[in-house]
């Protein structure tokens, strides 16, 4: 049987390497819409954890990987030699830069290797992982021909751009539209007609790389409007003027507007990291992206203003920094969820410890900081109550958690640093108390 019409009566086996924030729903998804799903993933603990029907991840709640299980339609694995059982082969890995600021495609190749070992005529392997363009139709593609299997011919090609939101409540994987672009028209065909199984609305467009142009656009738009409004707020500190009462009265223009917001600094996967890819690859073209750098150099420096803002308001308070006690309310990149990836929250405590303050943290859904590329803290999140907030001479607010009572917070600190506007519903009660940055 051919693999359109495998897809088409979903007797396709699916293999997803990659059981992170972007995989594993859609592994739930294919397994909930009656396709045999495989998934990989290097972490033994992962596997460890779906087998018994548990999820690792906040959002994700555990009823969706039972309700597959119990089906039969999943099974996770670190074997990767199973990866020539499945039909359509779906890679869901992380796309990191490199100190320099340059893109990191170890994971992507080695996947891509991995599928190559096993790849059989007839197979859709389609690459979702964020990425410069020409990943797919150049770096991807020599890899996998390396057996002699021909791309469009033997096997057959896609890129397809995730575009997840962690616990985001008025969209899911299923009703998020899907950008598919195909090597070959019969590459897209495939392609469009698998994630058109599942997802609600699918958006096929000429190429591979127009797709993962697609994607870039998407988070590089929110780069440079976010690094915009993080400078206005710099300036409109100094002009005493607050920012997040400007866009909510710019906002109120119906059209021409769209609202962004200033933070710490970046956060997440995307945001922080794909402009670079594509920075990165136009170098390749004589090409300076004067707008992507421009905002990746005001965004970085949130951080350094934060901290700024601390050491200022700690002298007004006739304390030096060093020695100074610094609660760092929220480690998660945004609020309500437990990713930590690229938090800015990391950077301050950094910072912080550099100028010579005890730092510690909370957070609810981040119990203990675990090693990552950058940042091996080794800290255990702290309760809050009265009596701590009290011994701390600084709280700052890095992720607006809505579980977070503020005012009880602002009423407990003797200073409390608010990078997030969290506390304009109680900041006249507690004005002495409070700082914006």
């Amino acid at each position: 049987m051919k693999t359109l019409d495998k897809i088409k009566d979903r007797s396709a086996t699916v293999g997803i390497i990659g059981l992170g924030y972007v995989g594993l729903p859609l592994a739930i998804e294919f397994g909930r819409a009656g396709f045999p799903v495989i998934g990989f993933d290097v972490d033994a603990r992962k596997i460890d954890a779906l087998d018994q029907g548990k999820s690792y991840i906040k959002h994700i709640p555990p009823g969706g990987i039972r309700e597959i299980k119990n089906k039969g339609n999943f099974r996770a694995t670190t074997d990767f030699s199973l990866l020539g059982e499945a039909d359509c082969v779906i890679i869901c890995v992380p796309t990191p830069i490199n100190r320099y600021r340059e893109p990191d495609l170890t994971y992507v190749l080695n996947s891509a290797r991995a599928v190559a070992s096993r790849l059989r005529k007839g197979q859709l392997i389609v690459l979702e992982s964020t990425t410069y363009p020409g990943t797919t139709d150049e770096d991807m593609r020599s890899i996998l021909e390396e057996t002699g299997l021909k791309a469009g011919r033997d096997f057959h090609l896609a890129f397809s751009p995730e575009r997840e939101d962690p616990n985001n409540k008025s969209f899911s994987t299923r009703t998020i539209p899907k950008i598919v672009g195909g090597y070959t028209q019969t590459c897209l065909k495939l392609a469009n007609a698998l994630y058109g199984s599942v997802i609600e609305k699918t958006v096929p467009v000429s190429s591979t790389r127009v797709a993962e142009a697609a994607k870039l656009l998407e988070n590089i738009y929110r780069a440079v409007n976010i690094a915009l409004v993080n400078e206005l707020k710099v300036l409109f500190d100094r002009m005493d003027i607050d920012i997040c009462e400007v866009i909510e009265a710019a906002k109120t223009k119906p059209f021409g507007f769209q609202a962004f917001y200033p933070g710490p600094g970046l956060g997440g996967h995307c945001i922080p990291i794909d402009p670079f890819y594509l920075t990165w690859k136009a170098r390749a073209y004589d090409f300076h992206t004067r707008f992507i750098e421009l905002a990746g150099e005001v965004n970085t420096s949130m951080p350094y203003y934060v901290v700024d803002r601390i050491v200022e308001s700690l002298n007004k308070k006739g304390k030096s920094i060093v020695g100074s006690r610094v609660l760092i309310l929220g480690l998660a990149y945004k609020k309500d969820i437990d990713d930590v990836r690229e938090s800015p929250s990391f950077k301050l405590i950094e910072l912080l410890k550099m100028k010579g303050a005890v730092v510690d943290y909370n957070d609810p859904f981040v119990p203990k900081t675990l090693k990552m590329r950058k940042y091996n803290f080794k800290m255990r999140s702290v309760p809050i109550t009265a009596e701590n907030l009290k011994r701390y001479d600084c709280s700052v607010i890095a992720t607006d958690h809505s579980c977070y009572d503020y005012g009880f917070i602002a009423e407990n600190s003797p200073l409390l640093v608010d990078t997030r506007n969290a506390t304009r519903e109680v900041k006249a009660r507690y004005k002495k108390n409070i700082v914006k940055a």
